[in-house]
């Protein structure tokens, strides 16, 4: 087992890792739309934070020589599930391609933030 840190991607906040090599897995901690310079919140609506939140999982998988084109599984929290689930998966979808990862989306209670993901990669992920 192996840590995974980048600076690409917003620093701990509490006791457990960015990310986590394990095998030919890697597992990212879950992840929202904090600039990882600041810490500050990137964008006001679902699409930016969205697309905030995916970059910084984007900076994570590139430290350890991957991708989101490595990403399996992807677990999304929504602040706002009904409301911000449509534009949420439109800009999801800019960032991933068939076959896209087995996901599932919920709604939850997140402290100043419209959504948080953690995903699962695999290497060569055309092996899985």
């Amino acid at each position: 087992m192996k840590e995974i840190k980048s600076l690409r991607a917003p620093q701990p906040s509490g006791a457990y890792s960015q990310g986590i090599e394990a095998g030919p897995f890697v597992f990212s901690a879950g992840m929202g739309p904090h600039d990882p310079r600041t810490g500050e919140v990137v964008g006001g609506g679902i699409e930016e934070q969205t697309a905030s939140t995916l970059e910084n999982l984007s900076g994570l998988l590139g430290e350890a020589g991957m991708s989101l084109a490595d990403v399996v599984k992807v677990t999304a929290h929504l602040a706002r599930l009904e409301r911000d689930f449509e534009g949420y998966d439109l800009t999801y979808r800019s960032y991933f391609s068939e076959p896209y990862p087995v996901r599932t989306t919920v709604g939850a209670q997140l402290a100043g933030i419209l959504i948080e993901v953690d995903v699962v990669a695999i290497r060569d992920r055309s092996r899985a």
